[in-house]
């Protein structure tokens, strides 16, 4: 595995690994006031958020909005994938980088960025292309996994993993003007359930095939963190079966029901996928930059 780190105790840009059950510091309480005050989260909320470990596929669109909140919460570790460097197109959107930061790689801006919003916050780095042979050595090591990645081998292959080791995944999608977000739990359901195969090599177009309008990105990737939290401090109701949409233009949002599907050939009563499949070979395109 070539990567920034090549497991969770990796580059980080904090040292102050706050353990759950250790106490506030006078600066910590201080932060996280108005977590605190909420009887919800309260210190004994805030210092198990200071314990969790969250991952984020991609540092594009989505990771960013969802990266920065995170990381402003307090939760404590938080791991970035994506091997890409950043772009002057990525700025309109992306907003954790800078114009500073063009051409350097995308997980170094964001240790940076995240290192300045929380120095709380351990960032750990994976500067490689998430695959069959690295993801479960990559995700095993996390509370929760976001994905901000707007391809199809890496989202089937996200969800085959989390799915495959037992942890929660936060998911969301852009396209032009609309986006949706859910959350899929282990054993009620996987992303399988909606779509059982990736379509065809070109069937659907990529965001910098069909666009997408920037703020979009801060709207789903912030509804993201939001149902991370929840679930790191067991708050509210997931959108675990689901489906929440959003359209931009129209300014309103709806939502489908997306139970699990007993015929799911990954979640399913007769499960025909029991390991990682080679998603870049058989969607036929290669995995390029994650949001």
């Amino acid at each position: 595995m070539s990567s920034t780190a090549n497991n969770v105790n990796g580059t980080s840009s904090g040292s102050n690994g706050t353990v759950k059950g250790t106490a506030l510091s006078l600066d910590q309480a201080r932060r996280y006031a108005r977590h605190i005050i909420l009887p919800e989260v309260g210190s004994i909320g805030q210092r198990k958020l200071l314990a969790s470990k969250v991952l984020l596929i991609g540092a594009g669109g989505l990771g960013s909005p969802a990266a920065l909140y995170l990381a402003a919460a307090g939760v404590g570790r938080v791991g970035v994938v994506d091997y890409d460097v950043v772009d002057l197109s990525n700025l309109h959107r992306q907003i954790i980088h800078g114009h500073a930061n063009i051409g350097r790689p995308k997980v170094d801006s964001v240790r940076e960025r995240l290192a300045d919003v929380n120095p709380d916050v351990e960032v750990v780095t994976f500067n490689e292309p998430i695959s069959s042979a690295n993801a479960f050595d990559i995700i095993k090591g996390f509370d929760v996994v976001v994905n901000g990645s707007d391809n199809f081998p890496t989202r089937y292959l996200v969800n085959d993993a989390c799915y495959l080791l037992g942890k929660p995944l936060v998911d969301g999608t852009l396209f032009r003007f609309e986006g949706r977000a859910n959350v899929f739990l282990p054993g009620q359901g996987c992303y399988r359930c909606l779509f059982p195969a990736p379509p065809p090599p070109g069937a659907v177009p990529s965001c910098a095939e069909a666009g997408v309008l920037g703020a979009m990105c801060g709207v789903i990737g912030t509804i993201q963190a939001v149902e991370t939290i929840k679930l790191l401090l067991d708050l509210g109701e997931p959108l675990v079966n689901r489906l929440l949409l959003f359209d931009s233009l129209s300014m309103e949002f709806r939502e489908v029901r997306i139970p699990r599907d007993p015929e799911c050939p990954l979640c399913g009563d007769n499960p025909t996928i029991h390991e990682l499949i080679d998603y870049e070979a058989f969607c036929g395109a290669p995995v390029t930059a994650l949001g």
